[in-house]
Parts: structure tokens; sequence; C-alpha cells
């Protein structure tokens, strides 16, 4: 919870206090701070729907505190009824904020502070597949994180600034649209157009999970960033949960029913390919995808050479290039190695892979940050798509040519490889995040996140990578 937040919270409990128990209320004078810690937050913090319950609370203990000093005293019977319909109010006006706290990512380690822009890019030689318009081009947004000087006391960016984002994660969360609304008022660390720190920086793109968001990384992609690293973000319209454009419109997500069949013929190819939009798509959605990573490390190589805004002119080596996915990214994340050679080390998070990649292999350094068989069956996985993860998974590891390392952490959930579980404790509670816990989780995957990029792209020591894991419970394998 924010200060100020706190602050009306404890309020609303001294004012209760005040008004219910008779020692206390000679302090009367104490109620209607309440009323006045409500407008503060409110106009400090910014009003949320978490605190309609604090809010509701401080009016009624203000208006009861007001009648009592300019109307004759009520019944015994209606004064306790007041006293106890504000003590049952005092629950919810607690509980919510801590449930649905603001976000407010800590400093990451490293030495870079962060800065970050947002582009939305074109591509005018290529049809949008996934779309009812066969007229139309494909279109990203991408946000790009580098690493900048530091400035403590600029203001941080807004975590998520598209409600269409906040929306769908409620929906993929199964709760009321409204319930991850205050994401949008949540902060990391980056500054909007910061001055680049100066050299040239690795480039890594960032490749969101289905129904996702670009941002639904930031513990990773921050990490990344303060140690060096420039993470382009790329928002795929219609797999993304809602993609909003510079010109005010948005494109929400394929829902589920018509997604998967794409990603499904993807992996594994069928006779009869899905329909979309009235167009057969034999190849599903994964190459349509992939294709999105190729042109977009032709634009950032277009900013190394001018960046419109004269802040990443000469600052990205693409000569050292990686890519990290999750989920329906990590799938991206395969195919798009298969098919670039510009991509010089692969990071895949916790997805199966397409059966043509498993057949012919890539040939980039690649690791796999995944968990047992056994903890998706917990997390209630059915067992076709247990097997497909991890023989998938298990099988392109096993064909790869140079060095691959493969880390299962057991005892976290799919979620636990964003920041799902830091978006509330509820997550946790609804098995959208595992018993691991999100600092642990969060801390293994940056960890080796870390070490690998460090390895195969800045040709730096990792010897996390050579020995057993400092972990306990982690299963760690490599090959050369």
């Amino acid at each position: 919870m924010r200060p100020f937040e706190i602050g009306l919270v404890v309020a609303d409990l001294l004012a209760l206090l005040v008004l219910a128990v008779p020692p206390l209320r000679r302090a009367g004078h104490v109620a209607p701070l309440a009323a006045l810690a409500a407008v503060a937050q409110v106009l400090v913090e910014g009003a949320r729907v978490p605190l309609v319950p604090a809010y509701v609370l401080a009016a009624a203990l203000t208006a009861a505190w007001a009648w009592r000093m300019l109307r004759p005293p009520v019944p015994t019977w209606a004064g306790r009824l007041g006293v106890g319909l504000c003590a049952m109010g005092l629950v919810p006006a607690m509980a919510l904020p801590m449930l649905l706290p603001v976000l407010r990512f800590p400093p990451p380690a490293g030495p870079h502070g962060i800065g970050t822009l947002t582009y939305h890019w074109t591509d005018a030689g290529r049809q949008e597949i996934l779309g009812p318009d066969p007229a139309a081009r494909r279109e990203l947004m991408v946000q790009i994180w580098y690493p900048a000087r530091r400035d403590p006391s600029a203001p941080r960016t807004p975590y998520v600034e598209d409600p269409g984002v906040t929306t769908a994660v409620a929906r993929l969360a199964g709760v009321p649209d409204a319930t991850f609304a205050h994401m949008r008022q949540s902060t990391g660390n980056a500054v909007a157009a910061a001055p680049a720190a100066p050299g040239r920086h690795p480039v890594l793109v960032f490749l969101e999970g289905a129904q996702g968001f670009r941002q639904m990384n930031t513990f990773q992609v921050e990490a990344l960033v303060s140690h060096g690293y420039v993470v382009v973000a790329v928002d795929q319209p219609y797999a993304a949960g809602s993609v909003r454009f510079p010109d005010g419109r948005s494109i929400a997500g394929l829902p589920r029913e018509r997604l998967m069949p794409l990603v499904d013929q993807s992996l594994e190819p069928a006779d009869t390919a899905p329909v979309l939009n009235g167009r057969p798509l034999p190849d599903g959605m994964i190459p349509h995808l992939a294709r999105d990573v190729t042109f977009t490390l032709d634009r950032v190589a277009g900013l190394d050479r001018a960046d419109p805004r004269g802040i990443l002119t000469g600052r990205l080596d693409l000569r050292r290039t990686g890519v990290l996915g999750i989920s329906l990214g990590g799938i991206v994340t395969a195919q798009a190695c298969a098919r670039e050679p510009r991509l010089r080390a692969c990071l895949i998070m916790d997805a199966p892979m397409p059966v043509g990649v498993v057949r012919d292999g890539i040939e980039q350094p690649a690791m796999w940050l995944t968990r047992d068989a056994a903890t998706m069956r917990r997390e209630g996985w059915d067992e076709a798509e247990v097997q497909r993860h991890q023989s998938t998974m298990r099988g392109l590891y096993d064909k790869l040519p140079g060095a691959g390392y493969f880390v299962l952490m057991p005892d976290t959930y799919h979620g636990d490889y964003t920041d799902a579980p830091l978006w509330s404790p509820l997550m946790r509670a609804a098995g959208l995040a595992g018993p691991i816990g999100a600092e642990r989780a969060h801390s293994i995957i940056n960890a080796y996140t870390l070490a690998f990029f460090d390895r195969h792209l800045k040709e730096a020591p990792a010897a996390l990578l050579d020995g057993e894991p400092p972990f306990p419970g982690v299963r760690f394998e490599s090959r050369r």
C-alpha cells in the first residue's frame, strides 16, 4: 500500500474507534480526519477502485460525527447498528488495497539507470493475416528499454497505460474487468527518453505470452537493462491482450478459442488448416509472429544508424543480438531462431516447441527455463499438454549442435515466469502463481537469464553455468 492509502485506512480505523468506544468520544474531533485523509489520498496518489470501501467508510464516519454534533443522541440500537456496519466496512477497506496493490518495482541491482522509448512501426510489405481487413499491413507497437544515466529524481513511467491491457489481464484471471485497473497507476524504474549510457549495448528482443502485453516481464527486463542490455519488447497485435496505437486505435487479442487452434497448427500441423476471417492458415500463426522479429531487427538497425529522437543512434550493437520469450513468446522465440541468423542466443521460458523446429534444430546457444512434469500436473495442465511441453523442449535441447542449458524450477507455475505473482496475493490463491513465491522465482530467473546472455553475447564469465546450482531444488543441465 502507498503512504496516503495507509493513512486513509488508519484514519478510518481511528474514527471508528472514537465513535464506537465511549471513553474515546472526547476525542471526537479525530473523526472528520477520515474524510480529510480520503481527499488527500485522491489528490496526491489518485483514486482507485480497491479504495472505494475506504472512501465510503470515511464519508459515513464523518457524517456520523456531524450528526452526533448537531442532532440529539440516536437510540442505542441505531448507534450499535451503525457501528457494526462500519466495522464490517472496515474489512474490505483494509483488505482490498492490500490484495490489489499499486506496484512499485524495486530498483534493479545493475549499475545503469533505465530509459525507455516507444515506437509505432508498420511493415508496408506484409499483409496482416490475423485481422479482418485483407488490405491491412502488419503494425507493431515496440517499447525499448535501454541503459541510461541514473537520475533518482526523474519521474518514472507508468507500468501500463492501455486500459485494454488491464481488462485483458482481468479476463485472463477470470475476475471483473475493473479488478486490475490500478496497474495503470503502478510504475517501473524507467525514465521516458532519458539520455542513453555511453557505449554500444547488446540487444535483446522480448516476446510476450498469449493475451499478454509488452511490459509483462518488467522484473526481468529491468534487471537486464540495468546490467547493460537494450531490451526491445514487441506488442504483437491479435496475439497480445490489447495493442493501442498512437492514433487511438486499439486491437484486442483474439479470443482463446480462435487463438489456440492457430498456435496448435504451428506446433503440430493438421491436414485441415484452421480458418480465420475466411482465410485458411495452413502454417498457423507462429511463422507470422516470427517475421515480426526479423522486421523488428531491421528497424532497430535503422535506429542505430539514425534514431529520429537522437537517443539510440550509435548505441545498439546488432552484432550481439539475442531473443527471449515466455509461453507463446517462447514458441515464437524458437521459430525466430530457426529462421534468423542475426540472433546469437535464444532463451525460451515454459513453452512447447514447433515440431518442425524440433526436427530441423537451431544453431544458436539456447537456454530453457521451465518446470518439471509433476509441477505442471499440480497446476492443473492436462496430460497431453504436459507431454507436449516436456518432450518438445527436451527434443530441441538434445539436438543442439553447441551450447545449451536446461533449467528445471520445481514449484513454479506458468505465471511465475512473468510479473503476475506481483499483481496480487490472489494470484497464488487462484492457482495462477506457484508455491515457490515471486521473490525466489524471479531471483532464479534473473540469475540464469543474465548468466546466459553474459556468456554468449558479452563473452563474460558466467560461473552459474559451470557448476551445481546454488538454488535448492533447482535442476540444471548443460551441454557444450
